[in-house]
């Protein structure tokens, strides 16, 4: 099988390098979003390297015997194909430990032998003894051998976390690396489009990744012949759309009782700007669920479902938390609500008779600015932002009658006496600030000073998708843009 090109993933390549280089044994451990490419990456990337490759995948809700079955399969072709030798299905982990690890012995002239435990948290379910086995060997044996490269890969980014990351009994300080693999940015996902022979243009690609994120799997079912409004309803609405039961199926191979993170993610989505934990705990009905509400945001967060931030300024108030992940964001607000319609029939131009919808324009202004958030550094550079300016944003809720409040989208907080505050405005035009809201800007602006007391002065730059209209009121207020060409810098 030929190598094919990895998009993206620079960073995670180089580091790839250098630990496959080491003179020592190495434990990794790769962790990110289901369908984000972890298995992709680690396939191409060791194909062509002088190396054994040993990947061993888990079996969702498998017995023991069965993936052991599977484990014994794998070591025959990995190590026996030219023979055609069968092994044996070993008894338990321990003793599959055990041989591997005097068949390896055997393998003395490859540089590197790659052990590749794909989907852990499946194969080391509770009373499967995988999990001791894998402690011992790594401890006794596989640590000590300078050829050996462990990694250990999950979806379920709090369990490995939690199980193998931070563990407390063997396998505490035992990883040598940590790998976190996150969606594309939109650079990474139109170079991911053309790479498939799907020349889409900018505009083109923003609409594709605001409904499915930069998720490759998602993305390769993408058709070339096919517009960004096209793809969605055919992926989404139609019958036997790939993507109209994926947001069951995600959290169901993520979560145990995955009931309990969908409401969590359902409390969440009901509010644009981010929810209060308190806000979450006073509507969830966990307490038949089991488990605690910490436990649950935080396996959210670690999965790249949600984000938990603190207002600027609100240092003595609770976390709010977001959804960051356009798939579920999409799922909840559009499909959710006509999912059985959809198992019944294809709903033949749904998609494109909301693209002119007042729901549509707040879903698609939610949508771009979780995306500009997941862009800052992007940001930061069109707007000559220092580097370690911290980005936030900004809400003031008032408690006097007649008063209103008032939020920021974006600011950075920086070193050299500024506080550069940006608006984040999804138009497929250009955006013209007119008076009326040329009034509202210096009304929040005067209200921030007011409300922190800052001494720094306040910049206010605009970040749109089709551009900005020059006028009186941009030329005397903007002091910097960004446009949707930044974004895919």
């Amino acid at each position: 099988m030929s190598k094919a090109k990895i998009i993206g993933r620079k960073q995670e390549q180089k580091l790839l390098d250098e630990i496959f280089n080491s003179k020592k044994a190495e434990f990794v451990a790769l962790y990110g979003r289901r369908r984000v490419g972890k298995t992709y990456l680690m396939e191409q990337f060791f194909m062509n390297k002088p190396c054994l490759f040993l990947h061993v995948t888990g079996l969702l809700q498998g017995k023991l015997n069965e993936q052991l079955e599977n484990f014994s399969q794998v070591m025959s072709e990995t190590f026996f194909a030219e023979t055609g030798l069968k092994l044996e299905r070993p008894i338990s982990w321990m003793h599959a430990f055990e041989l591997l690890t005097n068949t390896i012995q055997k393998f003395s002239k490859h540089n590197r032998i790659v052990f590749f435990f794909d989907e852990l948290p499946w194969l080391a379910s509770k009373k499967s003894g995988f999990k001791a086995a894998l402690d011992y060997y790594w401890n006794t044996k596989w640590s000590k051998n300078k050829k050996i490269l462990l990694i250990v890969c999950g979806s379920a980014a709090s369990w490995m976390i939690k199980n193998i990351i931070n563990d407390k009994g063997g396998l505490h300080n035992r990883i040598t690396w940590q790998i976190p693999l996150y969606p594309f940015s939109l650079k990474e996902t139109s170079e991911y489009l053309a790479y498939r022979g799907q020349k889409f243009n900018e505009r083109q690609v923003l609409e594709l990744y605001m409904a499915l994120g930069g998720i490759p799997h998602y993305l390769e079912k993408v058709r070339p012949s096919l517009s960004a409004t096209q793809n969605i309803s055919r992926l989404c609405f139609s019958r036997d759309g790939q993507l109209v039961n994926e947001f069951n199926k995600l959290f169901s191979s993520l979560f145990d009782k995955a009931k309990a993170y969908v409401e969590i993610i359902k409390i969440i989505a009901s509010k644009r700007q981010g929810i209060e934990r308190n806000t979450i705990e006073a509507k969830a009905k966990l307490t038949a669920m089991g488990g605690t509400l910490t436990e649950r945001l935080t396996a959210l967060e670690e999965a790249g479902f949600i984000k938990g931030f603190i207002p600027f300024g609100h240092t003595e108030r609770g976390t709010y938390y977001k959804i960051i992940d356009e798939y579920c964001l999409f799922y909840l607000t559009w499909i959710q609500p006509v999912y059985r319609q959809i198992q019944n029939e294809t709903i033949t131009d749904y998609w494109e008779s909301k693209v002119t919808t007042g729901s549509w324009k707040s879903w698609s202004g939610y949508a771009f600015e979780s995306i500009c958030f997941k862009h800052i550094s992007q940001i930061k550079h069109a707007l000559f932002i220092p580097l370690g300016s911290l980005s936030g944003s900004w809400r003031f809720q008032s408690n006097i009658k007649g008063q209103d409040g008032t939020q920021i989208d974006l600011l950075f907080d920086r070193d050299d006496g500024i506080i550069t505050i940006c608006e984040i405005k999804y138009y497929k035009d250009d955006f013209e600030i007119d008076k009326k809201y040329a009034d509202i800007l210096k009304k929040k602006i005067e209200v921030f000073k007011q409300q922190t007391k800052t001494k720094k002065q306040i910049f206010l730059s605009i970040i749109t998708a089709g551009g900005l209209k020059r006028n009186c009121y941009s030329e005397e207020m903007i002091t910097g843009r960004v446009v949707l060409e930044d974004l895919f810098e």
